[in-house]
C-alpha cells in the first residue's frame, strides 16, 4: 500500500509564524495553522491536534464498521468524535489524553455485543495503535435505536 502524504510550508518564528497544510488528496490545501489557531481560540485555522483527532475518529469509525461487517452485522450510521488533550508538561507540551465518543445504528446488536465491538476497534484501528504512547484513549459508546 502506498503511504498517504501531507506537507507543510512554514514561515516566520514559533508564535507569530504561520504554517498551511496540504494533502496529496486535495483535501486541504494550503489550508492555514499557527499559534493563534492551536493555542488560542482562532477559528480561522486549523492545528495538529484538531487533525490527529479528525484522522483517529475516521480511523476509529471504519474499523467499528468493519468489526460489524465481520460480526454480520450492518451499520447504518456511525458518528464519531474525538477530543485531543494538549497539555502544558515539563515545560513543554503532551498529549495526555484522547476522548472517543461513539453513536451508531447497528440493528440486531445487543448492548453487550455493541460495547464489545466498540472496545475493539478502539483497541485494533491503526491510528490508536499509532497513539499508543497517549496515557489515556477514553471511550464512550452509545447504541443508538
Amino acid at each position: 500500500m502506498k503511504g498517504k502524504t501531507a506537507t507543510v510550508h512554514w514561515e516566520g518564528g514559533g508564535k507569530a509564524g504561520v504554517g498551511k497544510i496540504s494533502t496529496e488528496t486535495g483535501a486541504l490545501s494550503d489550508y492555514p495553522y499557527g499559534f493563534a489557531s492551536r493555542f488560542e481560540d482562532d477559528r480561522k485555522g486549523t492545528n495538529p491536534e484538531e487533525l490527529l483527532g479528525a484522522a483517529h475518529a475516521a480511523c476509529f469509525a471504519m474499523a467499528f464498521s468493519f468489526a460489524c461487517d465481520k460480526e454480520g452485522l450492518s451499520t447504518e450510521i456511525v458518528d464519531t468524535k474525538a477530543a485531543v488533550h494538549l497539555m502544558s508538561k515539563d515545560g513543554g507540551f503532551a498529549i495526555e489524553r484522547i476522548d472517543l465518543e461513539l453513536e451508531a445504528r447497528v440493528p440486531g446488536a445487543d448492548e453487550a455485543k455493541f460495547q464489545q465491538l466498540a472496545q475493539g476497534a478502539k483497541e485494533n484501528c491503526p491510528l490508536s495503535k499509532a497513539l499508543a504512547s497517549v496515557p489515556q484513549i477514553t471511550l464512550k459508546a452509545t447504541l443508538r435505536q
